[in-house]
């Protein structure tokens, strides 16, 4: 009877080692280095559930804008690229690029080479006429602009301050959306203009404003700082916004549109602005002008000896009276 129990009870014992038990997850076999990695699923298995699947990496903004400017530039312009790049802290600065016809695959060449999206080309030509030139690189578009008004930071002089490198806001007038082209230059001045977030040069607060508006067919640039008050700063937390003061820091300057091409820098001509008059003809008909004011002097003498020969003058019979006496 003994030898049967021990039988009956060792049978029982590897019955209950073969069952699995369901109350508690199988645990990975263990080795010498760690525990054994899991098989991989069978090739006809059934995909995991969407829940189970990793989450897509998040979009991040890797805008990068490359400013440079073409030799033999003036003093004034260059201040204001400088201007630029301060307030742009997604910036790259570069040396400066030759301004002949091949410039445009020079830049995009060096574009590419310094790992930036877009361009902003500051183009003096004469020593006297600024052309901004705002560009997506490799494929377009780009914008052709004549700048005028231009009054930098240093010659300016205002009162407003605000923290190098910290993230602007944009705003843009209504007038953007009336026409195709101009939301157009909206959305390339946005991506150009707007500071990455989490950009590592970057401060991740807000404490100036970059203005945009559009007057008699150009855009003007403004750069304020928002002040507040040390004392109203909870009321501004809280929703009192009419606490908040703007103070202009600069640069000023005035974008004249000249065309819109899809390439970049060329390419076929999206928009041209028919009411563009370069600086060449300006300064043609003001030395018009002057010629004429001379022109008109040299005839005024002409009529004015003309009438004096028409009209002579009787010979006066005094005027040799007092010569016999020297």
């Amino acid at each position: 009877m003994a030898k049967k129990r021990k039988h009956t009870e060792a049978s029982a014992q590897e019955v209950a080692a073969e069952k699995p038990d369901d109350s508690a997850p199988t645990r990975p076999e263990r080795t010498l280095f760690g525990f054994k990695k899991p098989a991989a699923p069978a090739p006809d298995a059934e995909p995991p559930s969407a829940v189970a699947s990793p989450r897509a990496p998040p979009f991040r903004n890797k805008e990068k804008v490359l400013v440079t400017c073409s030799r033999r530039i003036t003093f004034r312009y260059r201040h204001l690229m400088q201007d630029m790049v301060s307030l742009l802290p997604h910036a790259k600065k570069d040396s400066k690029v030759e301004s002949k016809q091949s410039k445009g695959a020079a830049l995009n060449e060096l574009v590419e080479l310094r790992s930036c999206s877009s361009c902003l080309f500051f183009e003096c030509r004469k020593q006297k006429d600024l052309y901004l030139w705002m560009v997506k690189s490799p494929g377009g578009p780009s914008v052709k602009f004549l700048v005028n008004a231009v009054h930098s930071m240093e010659e300016l002089k205002l009162t407003g301050n605000h923290l190098k490198g910290s993230r602007p806001l944009l705003t843009f007038s209504t007038n953007f959306d009336e026409q195709p082209h101009w939301k157009l230059v909206k959305e390339m001045l946005t991506q150009v203009f707007a500071t990455p977030k989490d950009h590592r040069k970057a401060k991740p607060f807000h404490d100036h404003v970059f203005v945009f508006s559009i007057v008699d067919g150009h855009v003007w640039f403004r750069n304020y700082q928002i002040s507040v008050p040390h004392n109203e700063i909870d009321k501004v937390d809280k929703g009192g916004l009419d606490k908040m003061t703007l103070i202009e820091v600069g640069p000023r300057f005035c974008l004249n549109p000249i065309k819109i091409f899809a390439g970049s820098f060329g390419g076929p001509t999206l928009y041209e602005n028919p009411y563009y008059i370069s600086p060449n003809q300006i300064r043609a008909l003001e030395k018009r002008k002057k010629a004429g004011k001379y022109a008109k002097k040299v005839k005024a003498k002409v009529r004015r000896k003309m009438h004096e020969m028409e009209n002579t003058l009787e010979p006066d019979e005094f005027a040799d009276m007092w010569k016999g006496e020297d």
